[in-house]
């Protein structure tokens, strides 16, 4: 695997998350 490759995937998985963490702090918030 190749440097950019791996940048790639995390930068992915960070957007993941980020917008993981949104949808669940708006979710918190409706309550």
């Amino acid at each position: 695997m190749e440097v950019k490759d791996a940048l790639t995937i995390m930068f992915l998985f960070g957007t993941f998350i980020i917008a993981l963490l949104t949808y669940i702090n708006n979710n918190n918030k409706r309550k």
